[in-house]
């Protein structure tokens, strides 16, 4: 039987991993934002944009909720 210490660890770094992630995509959105109008290529960036960084929230939810 492996030891959970490793598994722990990986899960911390998926954690930081996808955390790092969604706060890539949360800057990319912010300067979208601070745009005055937005092409329809760049609208289109935000609405995937959004619906990564809930992706990722979600599994970093679901990170925090096996790893406690």
């Amino acid at each position: 039987m492996v030891p959970d210490q490793p598994r722990v660890e990986r899960d911390d770094l998926s954690y930081e991993n996808l955390r790092l992630e969604h706060q890539t995509y949360e800057r990319r959105l912010e300067e979208l934002n601070n745009k005055a109008w937005l092409t329809p290529e760049e609208e289109l960036e935000a609405k995937r944009l959004k619906k990564l960084k809930l992706r990722l929230k979600d599994q970093m939810e679901r990170l925090r909720r096996t790893g406690s």
